[in-house]
């Protein structure tokens, strides 16, 4: 066993004795973009912690600098220090990222650290991570994201049109890029995906208030039930202007960018949204993504988990106000690729693996290395 006893019983933890990390970019299969932004590649950093002949692995979507950071300021800071003690491990982190700018690439960073610690721990423990952390559900809902303002109707139509045929009962697509376009494309959403499945729709900040009112407005014509980031998720009272005026029955939902604690609980003091939500590889990982499940129970906030679905179906099974995990088409395709054991959705769920300790995956590494940096 990787954890050994003294004479007395009393359990002895080994240090973690090696961290390192890795960049990979994976073009994307098709141009893609949102209501701001255009991009052809997805970056991957892939962290590995050692302890005890044991390894975990955790891993951050956002720029290939988090790499570097991991290596030479990160990886010196946790290497030694008990690989049961993650809580400790991660204010040291956050500590040593003060001057360097917490929020961003540095809190990407820590993210990666903090699930590969996690993995570590469960694998040590020879546990499933969603045990180690408490399970409250055996299976998480998905909802498929896609639906790029690049994408032509056809391609759009196809996309959400093949997930609601696999089970999945909610989808989202992307608009904001030319409002005048988009009525159009969210009525021929709706006609993919017939009467019964939920439309949601993300602007990624792409509006000023006004415009998004009447965007909520005309796309509560085709039965759109979630309106993801109608103005920027900084403009929180614009947020709250919007979710008090939006149509019925149309949630506001925003908070993907949120680096740490501090701001999920600025967003929820302002009532500047319907539902939550949180991203583990951005967030400071599982311990930033639970803090962040904590607050959503003082508030009685639902909650949503933001892409990563490898990562958030655990962690998300141990999180009673979690909806759903967000299926996103760019993450679901390079997980599936490069981890051997991604969760694949079942009946419109994802379920952890208990079948396997930590995340239950195995990174890919000869598959990963035509992508590497």
């Amino acid at each position: 066993m990787p954890l050994s006893s003294t004479s007395t019983g009393q359990i002895v933890s080994p240090a973690v004795s090696r961290v390192d990390a890795a960049a990979f970019v994976i073009p994307t299969d098709a141009p893609e973009s949102d209501g701001t932004i255009e991009w052809s590649s997805t970056t991957l950093v892939v962290v590995r912690a050692e302890a005890g002949g044991i390894t975990g692995i955790g891993f951050t979507y956002g720029h290939d600098s988090a790499a570097t950071l991991i290596r030479r300021t990160l990886a010196p800071i946790v290497s030694g220090r008990s690989a049961m003690d993650i809580e400790a491990s991660h204010a040291a982190m956050a500590q040593a990222c003060r001057n360097l700018g917490h929020p961003g690439i540095a809190s990407h960073a820590i993210s990666a650290v903090d699930v590969a610690l996690w993995d570590l721990k469960a694998r040590l423990l020879n546990v499933p991570l969603v045990t180690l952390l408490g399970a409250v559900r055996d299976a998480i809902a998905i909802y498929g994201s896609g639906g790029f303002t690049s994408y032509s109707i056809s391609q759009l139509q196809q996309q959400l049109a093949g997930w609601v045929a696999e089970d999945i009962r909610a989808v989202k697509m992307k608009v904001g890029r030319d409002p005048a376009a988009d009525p159009s494309r969210v009525r021929a959403a709706r006609e993919a995906i017939g009467p019964d499945a939920q439309l949601f729709v993300d602007a990624n900040g792409a509006h000023a208030r006004a415009q998004a009112l009447a965007c909520a407005e005309t796309f509560a014509e085709q039965r759109v039930t979630w309106f993801e980031e109608p103005v920027s998720s900084d403009d929180l009272d614009g947020l709250r202007w919007l979710r008090d005026r939006s149509p019925a029955g149309m949630d506001i939902a925003a908070g993907e960018y949120g680096y740490d604690s501090r701001y999920f609980r600025r967003m929820l003091e302002a009532g500047a949204v319907d539902v939550l939500q949180a991203d583990a590889t951005r967030c400071g990982g599982i311990t930033g993504f639970l803090k962040a499940a904590a607050l959503c129970d003082a508030f009685g906030m639902p909650m949503s988990a933001h892409t990563a679905p490898t990562i958030h179906a655990h962690v998300c099974c141990a999180c009673e106000r979690v909806r759903h995990v967000e299926y996103f088409h760019d993450h679901v395709r390079i997980e599936q690729m490069l981890f051997d054991g991604a969760p694949v959705p079942k009946r419109g769920a994802i379920s952890p693996d208990r079948s396997r300790p930590g995340l239950g995956v195995e990174f890919k590494v000869r598959d990963a290395s035509r992508f590497a940096i």
